[in-house]
């Protein structure tokens, strides 16, 4: 009997420490997620208070019209769109559509790095273990698969709003006789955005409710899918080329802000013909649409303007790309680290 209750004892005893480590493990992921959602935050407000000018000018360059023949564009270059936009609108006039990214920028970045380390977790051989680079990639495909249903309505909004002064001025140049592709033009152009709440209500009333808002779903998931798997990959290689080996913590703020940039470059790198598709059926006319799909769209660039059609405003997406993503790995990893 005694034999009896001392074997109860320690099967007892040996369930309440494997409940105890589980709990401790549970609350442990439960910490990493919480550290992820804050550190992703603040990674996503130093990325979009850094880059979003560059990107203003980007969306203008990308979605302004083929002028007619013998018409000059609406804007010859990033320069000119950069001065023509300080004209006409002032400084403010850099930072149009800011409000609806800013609005979901911790939202959006807190899924990308929660989703990352989500996948991190999984992929792990045991705890703590560091990553390969095939395996970063892995986890930077799925953060893009995740964030792709976030993106899409955001940067709808965001688009409408940097592309309405362009579209406006190009649409008289635009007309061709008998009417066509400028009819779209001319009518996008007459829609005069107060802003992102404007911009949701008018695609929720008029342009067939919360499906409209997901305009644009299938080139941004090919835009950060495979992006975002380069991108977290380069990301890691570069690190682990600068420390010398897997373990990477101990490099300095400098090393990451190289990485962050070189991942940022290659992340646009590789996409940027994805996101002009994208950009322009997200300012396209709803009742009048210029392009039917994303394969339409390409094909219609191309047969307009050539593959330089497909890289409209590449300038601009480089230049914001490098200290744009620097700034947001740099406060993610400082962040991250300061939370322990």
């Amino acid at each position: 009997m005694e034999r009896f209750m001392q074997s109860t004892g320690e099967e007892e005893e040996t369930q309440l420490t494997e409940l105890q480590t589980k709990l401790a493990m549970e609350l442990q992921e439960m910490g990493d997620v919480a550290k992820d959602l804050t550190a992703g935050t603040v990674g996503g407000a130093a990325q979009l208070i850094v880059g979003h000018p560059f990107d203003t000018i980007k969306v203008k360059l990308q979605s302004q019209p083929t002028p007619a023949q013998g018409q000059p564009p609406k804007f010859a270059g990033a320069m000119d769109a950069v001065k023509q936009t300080l004209a006409a609108e002032g400084p403010r006039g850099l930072y149009k559509g800011m409000g609806a990214p800013l609005a979901t920028v911790a939202a959006f970045n807190a899924l990308l790095f929660t989703v990352r380390g989500q996948m991190e977790a999984v992929l792990r051989s045991e705890p703590g273990a560091p990553l390969t680079v095939n395996q970063q990639v892995v986890a930077g495909a799925g953060a893009g698969v995740a964030v792709s249903f976030l993106a899409c309505p955001t940067e709808l909004i965001k688009c409408r709003l940097q592309a309405q002064s362009a579209l406006a001025a190009a649409a008289p140049a635009a007309a061709p006789v008998g009417g066509g592709a400028a009819t779209a033009t001319a009518t996008v152009a007459a829609v005069k955005y107060g802003g992102p709440i404007d911009v949701a209500k008018h695609v929720l009333r008029s342009e067939g409710g919360v499906g409209g808002l997901f305009k644009g779903l299938f080139p941004t998931l090919a835009r950060e899918v495979p992006g975002n798997a380069l991108m977290f990959g380069v990301y890691e290689a570069i690190k682990q080329y600068l420390a010398g080996g897997q373990d990477t913590s101990s490099l300095g703020r400098g090393s990451l802000v190289v990485a962050g940039g070189l991942a940022g470059a290659s992340f646009w790198g590789s996409v940027y013909p994805t996101d002009v598709v994208k950009s322009v059926i997200q300012v396209d006319d709803y009742k009048n649409p210029k392009y039917s799909g994303s394969m339409d769209a390409f094909r219609k660039i191309l047969a307009a303007d050539g593959v330089k059609g497909l890289y409209k405003g590449f300038g601009p997406a480089m230049a914001r790309s490098v200290p744009a993503n620097a700034a947001c790995f740099l406060a993610y990893e400082v962040t991250r680290s300061a939370l322990g």
